[in-house]
């Protein structure tokens, strides 16, 4: 996961993100990634290279989500429950 610095972040995100809270279902999430990709392809054009950079960085994404977050839940529902 790309961890960029404090001030590039202010550069990408703005209030208009605030609204991202009114997301309630995964329906909700993949449009407002789609809309991003959308963005993101508008300004570099569609080819191969945009369409690898943008399948990248969703699996990128993914393998982070499952290591930050679903990896120490179902640790810790092992812990829990009992392992298989």
């Amino acid at each position: 996961m790309p961890y960029i610095k404090q001030e590039k972040r202010k550069e990408i995100i703005n209030e208009d993100l605030v609204r991202l809270q009114a997301c309630d279902c995964a329906g909700d999430i993949q449009y407002v990634i789609a809309l991003m990709i959308k963005s993101y392809v508008r300004r570099k054009h569609l080819n191969y290279q945009t369409c690898n950079d943008i399948m990248g960085a969703l699996v990128g994404a993914q393998q982070e989500f499952y290591r930050r977050v679903v990896a120490p839940y179902e640790k810790e529902k092992i812990e829990e429950n009992g392992d298989i």
